[in-house]
């Protein structure tokens, strides 16, 4: 089971076609011809998703790219003639409707990159398997690499092919009667009397680089301590803390265990352990454990949040970022029915609306706001500030 793969609400087989019963285009570019053809037919083998084209580097994508649409790229970094960090934004300037999920190796050079990868415009990444044994296992359906990559590329795709036909359907500035009418409508909670003490964050896919944008924009003067709940593995989450702290201008590290929570501080889960809260009184610290996954996901937002809930009641201030699934909508409900507050992103901000509009959709938000907004409401909460 990996550690940052969040749940689906379908099974990876029995999705129906996209939009107006067109596949999802994907285009692969990797330089192996092994693993091109192991991702190509494990998507063909989906009724919903077309493996368009494929690429053995950046240049080839390029031109492909120029020629024809593509919903999503799976992208492999490491390749001749032009690598998969140079084309990335060379990509997204062509095409700035194209998900592109990055193919990387579970390794502590491969996080870093990737990470640089998700700051630059990348939606998502996929772990590729290298080894023998790993193509092998993947190649026979054994494990959760198809899993993964189905269902990334299902949600990625259908997510951006919304967009894209919204867009081109309609003015600027002017929504479609139908459209109107299919929009979730969800109702908002008052938000509660108690001044926060502590702040939960979920996240999910997109979920880097709204919290760089989120982070980077609460004040200093917000010191309140913060624990994240990223759907990572091991690795990835080392170098994500790194990076949160030059953009947040606060420390922020992976929990260890026993470690006490102190103002100003950032926590995020480190990969494959769920991260929660303990202690006795007004002694709280962190505690990881390597219980069963849930939504597919450890560390998984539920338990975070049911944690929270639990120490830290009414003053519980929890965030829902972007993300495939539904983490975070049961710990949400404790959050809630122990008279705390949580927020999400909204839906034109995020990579996929899944897991905040899964709480909205739930009637357990206080508000839902764009990225850019939330850093500054967040703030007004934790000020003691009643909108």
């Amino acid at each position: 089971m990996t550690a940052a793969m969040a749940t689906s609400t379908r099974g990876v087989d029995d999705a129906p076609h996209g939009r107006r019963g067109q596949p999802i285009r994907v285009l692969i570019v990797d330089d192996s011809a092994v693993v091109r053809g192991l991702i190509a037919r494990l998507l063909a083998e989906q009724p919903d998703i077309e493996v368009a084209a494929t690429a053995s580097n950046g240049e080839q994508a390029l031109k492909a790219l120029a020629g024809t649409r593509f919903d999503v790229v799976v992208l492999d970094v490491e390749m001749p003639v032009m690598d998969g960090l140079t084309a990335l934004p060379k990509m997204l300037a062509i095409d700035p409707h194209a998900r592109v999920i990055i193919a990387s190796t579970l390794s502590k050079p491969g996080a870093a990159t990737t990470i640089r990868a998700l700051a630059a415009g990348a939606a998502d990444y996929i772990q590729k398997p290298s080894a023998s044994r790993e193509l092998t296992a993947a190649a026979t359906g054994e494990g959760d690499f198809r899993r993964d990559l189905v269902v990334k590329v299902r949600a990625l795709g259908e997510a951006g092919r919304g967009r894209r036909e919204g867009r081109a359907a309609m003015p600027a500035g002017v929504e479609d009667a139908a459209a109107a009418r299919d929009r979730a409508i969800f109702p908002l909670l008052q938000t509660r009397p108690v001044r926060p003490e502590i702040i939960v964050i979920g996240s999910s896919t997109g979920g880097p680089q709204a919290l760089s944008t989120l982070l980077g924009g609460l004040r200093p003067e917000c010191r309140l301590p913060i624990l994240i709940a990223q759907h990572m593995p091991p690795q990835f989450t080392t170098i994500l803390a790194e990076h949160l702290t030059r953009i947040g201008r606060r420390p922020c590290a992976e929990g260890r265990d026993g470690e006490p929570i102190e103002p100003g501080r950032i926590y995020i889960a480190p990969g494959n352990f769920h991260m929660i809260i303990g202690g006795d009184g007004p002694r709280r610290v962190i505690r990881v454990n390597q219980d069963q996954p849930e939504n597919f996901c450890r560390p998984a937002v539920d338990a975070l949040f049911r944690s929270a809930a639990s120490c830290y009641g009414a003053a519980t201030l929890a965030v829902v970022l972007t993300g495939i699934g539904a983490d975070g909508t049961r710990g949400g409900k404790a959050i809630v029915a122990a008279s705390g507050t949580l927020v999400a992103q909204d839906e034109a901000s995020s990579v996929v609306w899944g897991m905040p509009g899964s709480v909205a959709r739930a009637g357990l938000c206080s508000a839902v706001l764009p990225i850019e907004a939330l850093a500054e409401r967040i703030g007004q909460l934790a000020a003691g500030t009643r909108t």
